[in-house]
């Protein structure tokens, strides 16, 4: 009787899975997709249909040396909103239509060879904005030709009155890429409130099957 039990479980386990893996993946209940641009052209970000989709290994390691991937705090700091994926989606669908917005994948380009990029994102590896990698003449160029920010004459100082609102994130709550670009950024002056962070980065975004795209090698 016991063994007849457990095939029937089984049997309908089974058939609970093939029932599940007929069923849409949608983001939410009434929302299937959201189309943004990415480098100039369409792309339409959706959930992986398969629903025995794994994430993939580069993802799926709990415990990396810490330091340097250390848990970071849900608040950042004052100011700075900490956002999830609905709310990135919908900063992403105004990236090529607004101005003012920007999505900025803070990784080193190797990360973004093996798992793409969020789509509707830019790459700026935190380097580019780090005292320690980048002149002060190359970090004032990105403030001005890629943020919208304005110097002020001589001595740093920079009007961020028209600078864009940028979104950053990196690899997951381990990695500290983009609080690291946060912090500096807010050092310079930069407007906390123009400040927004996906704390869950390529991790979180990956482990619900959410698209990526491909980078040029």
């Amino acid at each position: 009787m016991r063994a007849r039990r457990g095939i029937l479980v089984l049997v309908a386990g089974f058939s609970l899975a093939a029932a599940a893996a007929d069923q849409p993946v949608g983001i939410t209940a009434t929302l299937p997709y959201v189309d943004v641009l990415h480098e100039g052209r369409a792309f339409r970000i959706k959930r992986e249909e398969d629903s025995f989709n794994q994430i993939e290994p580069d993802y799926a390691m709990t415990s990396r040396p810490c330091p340097p991937y250390c848990i970071q705090p849900m608040r950042l700091a004052p100011g700075v909103e900490t956002i999830g994926e609905l709310e990135l989606l919908d900063y992403l669908k105004r990236v090529g239509r607004d101005p003012k917005v920007l999505v900025i994948d803070s990784r080193e380009r190797e990360w973004l060879q093996r798992s793409g990029i969020i789509p509707g994102a830019i790459h700026l590896p935190w380097t580019q904005l780090h005292p320690n990698h980048a002149d002060p003449a190359s970090i004032a160029e990105t403030l001005e030709l890629q943020f919208g920010a304005a110097r002020l004459g001589g001595g740093g100082l920079w009007n961020f009155e028209n600078a864009k609102t940028l979104v950053f994130y990196c690899n997951g709550s381990w990695c500290g890429q983009s609080p690291t670009n946060i912090k500096q950024l807010l050092s310079l002056g930069y407007p906390a409130d123009k400040l927004k962070w996906y704390r869950g980065g390529m991790q979180s975004w990956k482990s619900l099957g959410l698209a990526t795209a491909p980078i040029a090698k």
